[in-house]
């Protein structure tokens, strides 16, 4: 509902040229939102014809002052309460007859002239048209007169139920009207307005379009004069038979009606009479209710009669088209009730059934629970038995990888042992046994033996472990990392971490290995863990998790 309240805002704030290219259903539900707010523009007015009577009662001023205040709420009331209307003219031709002004006096006579013709009081229209002296009537007025003669005589011809009179009163009236026609400028809305009456007679809509295109950009969206042209405009395609345009320029006038507080709505009645002859006899109703509810609050009598028929009709219809509803209403109901009856049967029958459902749903809850708990020790158990196959398998390609390297070292070791013993043997038989004790001082056999040692022992874990150094190197401070010497496969600090890495944590035999003291060793360990970027008590846990 908010969405169709914000694009009717939008819509109201459009140029009328963009009002004319909107679809009829979405003109049609916007004159239902404004039906519904019709009491908000009632309001305006009322607010407005209370300020003009609030300000003549603190004013007292001169009887030419009272008129024209009178004058306003005359304007105000025209199209509003017409009893009104006609009060304040009347209080005027007393007032003009005090001022001793005739032509404030002829003013008022033909303007109440027009309005009681309007509302259906013929006879009284013409008595006060039959006191107006045309002879002394001043030129300003003149065109006045023959509007108010040609508005009568065009009521009368409309609406008169003998065919001769009807035909009497269209020739007088045409006479006048060729006379407004002959006195008013050509530019003037009353010719305007004649002329395009007269092409649209003779069938010439074309040209009777583009008149009513200039009268319609001389008004503004929502005022009366622009209902006026909308309505006329509405008349030349009914005769030129475009229907859709016909309703368009129809709601565009009821609505520019109610939005002025118009409450004459010949558009509306019109409308509603459209829509019942196509079947939305619904919103016919609607239409035609408000427009009587409308028309008693104006009070004018010839748009009462005009619209009783109408009405009678539409209610008669749409009170059938109701009692066709009810009907059918009683025998849905009475299958409803019968569908009730079934659903509360069904209903007890599926009761019971959940009750069985929901004892066999706790049981296998029950189930559920406990074969979770399973599915968790088993999940406990499977990861710990990964673990354990990673470390098996680990600790194969290690015990794999060094057997075969010691197999390779004890059979190298040997020979170089057997060729040992041939030179020691060969010195000592040939009497060298000064050389041999000199070499046998000598430390520089055994140092080589070393070196290859670590070699093996390096080149061994670097294929377990290829990417061991980066991801110890990634274990420091980036400041702190450790770079090899050209050669270099791994260096003390490294060889260290590599023997934790193989599951000797020991200080002693890390020490005994490497041929170094066990304080060595543990400073080491010491210094390293202080560069890490980890915790220095989780730093050995992480190198042992390196793959």
């Amino acid at each position: 509902m908010k969405i169709r309240i914000v694009v009717f805002l939008l819509v109201l704030s459009m140029k009328s040229t963009t009002w004319a290219d909107t679809k009829t259903d979405s003109l049609l539900q916007i004159l239902d939102q404004t039906i519904l707010e019709h009491e908000t523009y009632m309001h305006r007015k009322d607010i407005r014809i209370g300020q003009l009577k609030e300000y003549m009662h603190q004013r007292k001023g001169t009887p030419a002052e009272q008129y024209d205040l009178n004058m306003q709420l005359y304007k105000e009331y025209r199209a509003y309460i017409s009893d009104s209307a006609i009060h304040y003219l009347n209080k005027n031709i007393v007032l003009a007859r005090q001022l001793n002004d005739r032509y404030r006096n002829d003013e008022c006579h033909l303007l109440l002239s027009y309005l009681l013709s309007s509302t259906g009081l013929y006879k009284e229209a013409s008595d006060v048209l039959e006191s107006v002296n045309r002879a002394k009537l001043p030129e300003s007025l003149l065109i006045e007169y023959y509007i108010c003669y040609d508005n009568l005589y065009n009521e009368l011809s409309s609406f008169s139920q003998d065919e001769v009179s009807a035909a009497r009163y269209r020739h007088i009236a045409n006479t006048y009207n060729d006379s407004v026609c002959y006195a008013a400028s050509p530019d003037s809305e009353e010719y305007l307005r004649r002329e395009e009456a007269r092409l649209r007679n003779i069938g010439a809509f074309g040209k009777a379009l583009q008149i009513n295109d200039e009268r319609l950009s001389r008004t503004r969206f929502g005022s009366s004069e622009y209902a006026l042209v909308a309505f006329h405009r509405s008349e030349i395609y009914l005769l030129s038979g475009q229907a859709e345009e016909e309703k368009r320029y129809l709601a565009l006038s009821a609505i520019s009606d109610i939005r002025s507080a118009i409450k004459d709505h010949a558009s509306l009645w019109t409308l509603a009479r459209i829509l019942y002859r196509e079947g939305d006899v619904e919103r016919a109703y609607r239409y035609i209710r408000f427009s009587w509810g409308e028309t008693q609050f104006y009070n004018a009598r010839l748009r009462s009669w005009q619209s009783a028929d109408i009405l009678w009709l539409i209610d008669k219809t749409y009170q059938a088209m109701i009692e066709k509803q009810n009907d059918k209403l009683q025998q849905s109901l009475f299958f409803i009730t019968i569908l009730t009856l079934l659903l509360v049967g069904a209903l007890i029958y599926i009761y019971r059934q959940m009750k069985r459902i929901a004892e066999a749903k706790n049981h296998l809850q029950e189930a559920n629970v406990q074969l979770r708990q399973l599915n968790v020790e088993l999940h406990q158990m499977n990861v710990c038995l990964q673990s354990t196959n990673v470390q098996l398998l680990e600790s194969n390609q290690i015990k794999e990888e060094y057997i075969g390297r010691f197999i390779k070292l004890c059979s190298t070791y040997i020979d170089k042992l057997d060729a040992y013993r041939r030179m020691v043997n060969k010195k000592v038989s040939s009497g060298q046994t000064g050389e041999l004790l000199k070499m046998t001082r000598s430390p520089e056999s055994l140092d080589v033996e070393v070196v290859e040692l670590y070699v093996n022992f390096d080149t061994a874990f670097l294929h377990l472990f290829p990417d061991f150094v980066a991801k110890f190197n990634a274990l420091l401070q980036d400041d702190e990392q450790i770079v090899l010497k050209k050669g270099e496969l791994l260096n003390t600090e490294l060889r260290i971490f590599a023997l934790i890495r193989l599951g000797i944590e020991d200080s002693s035999q890390i020490a005994e290995f490497l041929r170094y003291s066990v304080n060595t060793i543990y400073n080491y360990r010491a210094k390293v863990k202080n560069k890490a970027r980890v915790l220095r008590d989780d730093f050995e846990d992480l190198v042992r998790d390196i793959r």
